[in-house]
């Protein structure tokens, strides 16, 4: 799973909105990576510096874009029953009040169907049997 998450260059490959991902530089389990993503006529880059804390934490840490900031934090850890425990942190605000206010409406949605993006992908490159969620855990490998 750590792999996933890490592979940011496949997001477009799998995840709603993703229309381009670039990892422009790599060194010392840090990477600076741009995402561009779209709806209709709305196109926009993020970009962040990566931290990778190899099968322990995942840490994108925002540099330029549309918004004023944005952290995300992926956390895993060994489960009692083999696989792992994931767990997902994303803090962010808008530039624009309005706008972010508007966006607010429509994020949980949006969250929803990209940790589902997520699921289908791990089920597609893991199998189904190792991510069916609320029966076993995923694998953090």
């Amino acid at each position: 799973m750590f792999a996933l998450i890490a592979g940011i260059e496949h997001y477009p490959e799998f995840l709603p909105w993703c229309l381009e991902s670039r990892v422009k530089k790599r060194k010392n389990g840090t990477l600076e990576a741009d995402l561009v993503v779209g709806y209709k006529t709305f196109r926009e880059t993020f970009s962040s510096v990566v931290t990778l804390e190899e099968q322990r934490i995942i840490r994108a840490d925002y540099q330029a874009g549309p918004l004023s900031h944005l952290t995300n934090e992926w956390r895993f850890s060994p489960a009692p029953k083999g696989g792992c425990d994931m767990t997902f942190f994303v803090d962010f605000g808008f530039r624009s009040p309005l706008l972010g206010s508007i966006m607010n409406l429509f994020f949980d949605k949006a969250f929803r169907k990209m940790a589902a993006a997520f699921e289908t992908r791990a089920a597609a490159l893991y199998g189904k049997q190792s991510w069916a969620i609320g029966d076993r855990q995923p694998s953090c490998r």
